[in-house]
């Protein structure tokens, strides 16, 4: 034990006589978990839009109305032609264009149907989706809409109205999705890349060696290393906290002690992977390359920003391979759902096992190569 405390006050000695690496590991992350919930956004706004407008009728012209006022479209231009909006999408200066035929109000009226003609600038997939989508959903509510005025004086006919209830999130508010994970991500990122350098620091400074002539036992020096960074864990997390209920006036719904035992098992996993990358590593640029390549797996597979159903089925299985994936959601479910133990029991097991196998790992290896 005497050993441990030994190493221990020699870690937080490094720790706190690097001033700037202090303000790294307490400040940047806190600035991110600021500026990325606030960028980080599905919803996509001000697509610009190019009309061409072959009938100058009331009813075109409350169509363009209803568009420009959605707040999703920023209108480009109002052209005659197909040909010369179609310039306006060559040049980058609008993402869609519809095109409003001639005799648009007329063919509403007497033949109760008209074709609208949309062209969207693919080379953003995402954009030109919902941008169409957007836009189909606004001529559909505006064709009910005129439905409704045309047939004030037929008989009311049987309508079926849906009304939803939205749970855990009542407003749609994007940032209450984001936050957790991306607080997760920030944990993750401090965990990995200051527990993969650590060991390789000692060996690049020649002080591995002395060390390992000591009566130390390894599994002593492991812990030594891992626990300080563990305790650097749960304050940034508790920092973050703060920040997201100052900020975002996110407060968890469930029990923050069921959180906070998730972390810790959590971070024990994520201190594990960055002790293995030290063990095999021999110099600081090759453990940030391969913690790197590994955060930045954990980081798009992780159902932060793509929901992990939606993948192809070898996707899935790295995804399950992936302990940030099971933070992520275990931090979602208890802020947002105050989801309780037994509902991230699995979770939990998971973690554990992550857990023991990585530190294991990592012991077993710094015999070998010591």
């Amino acid at each position: 034990m005497r050993t441990i405390l030994f190493l221990l006050e020699k870690e937080f000695r490094q720790i706190f006589r690097n001033k700037i690496l202090l303000a790294i590991i307490l400040l940047v992350p806190l600035v991110q978990l600021v500026i990325l919930p606030l960028t980080a956004n599905y919803e996509v706004k001000n697509i610009h839009l190019s009309i061409v407008n072959h009938d100058n009728s009331s009813y075109a012209r409350g169509l363009i109305t209803k568009i420009t006022a959605s707040g999703y479209f920023k209108l480009t231009s109002l052209e005659h032609s197909f040909t010369d909006a179609l310039r306006h999408v060559e040049s980058n200066r609008a993402d869609l264009v519809l095109e409003i035929p001639s005799g648009f109000e007329r063919n509403l009226v007497r033949e109760n149907r008209q074709t609208l003609f949309i062209a969207a600038n693919a080379i953003n997939g995402v954009k030109a989706g919902l941008g169409t989508s957007y836009l189909n959903t606004i001529i559909r509510d505006y064709n009910q809409e005129l439905r409704l005025s045309i047939s004030q004086a037929s008989p009311p006919s049987p309508v079926i109205e849906v009304v939803s209830s939205n749970w855990y999130n009542p407003n749609m508010n994007y940032q209450l999705f984001m936050v957790p994970g991306i607080l997760a991500i920030l944990v993750t990122m401090i965990g990995g890349y200051m527990t993969a350098l650590n060991i390789v620091k000692e060996k690049e400074s020649g002080t591995i060696e002395q060390i390992n002539v000591t009566p130390i036992r390894k599994h002593h020096f492991i812990i030594g290393k891992l626990i300080p960074f563990w305790i650097m864990g749960l304050v940034i997390f508790t920092l973050g906290l703060i920040l997201g209920w100052a900020v975002y006036g996110i407060v968890p719904v469930g029990s923050l002690a069921l959180l906070y035992f998730f972390l810790a098992l959590y971070l024990i996993a994520v201190l594990g992977i960055g002790l293995l990358i030290s063990t095999y590593t021999e110099t600081q640029q090759q453990a940030m390359f391969i913690s790197f390549f590994f955060v930045m797996i954990f980081i798009l597979m992780s159902g932060l920003f793509t929901s992990v159903n939606s993948m192809p089925g070898w996707a899935k299985v790295i995804s399950w391979l992936n302990p940030v994936t099971y933070f992520i959601e275990v931090m979602r479910m208890v802020v947002l759902k105050g989801s309780g133990l037994r509902h991230i029991l699995p979770h939990i097991g998971v973690i554990t096992l992550f857990g023991i196998v990585f530190n294991t790992w990592a012991v077993i290896n710094y015999k070998k190569r010591s």
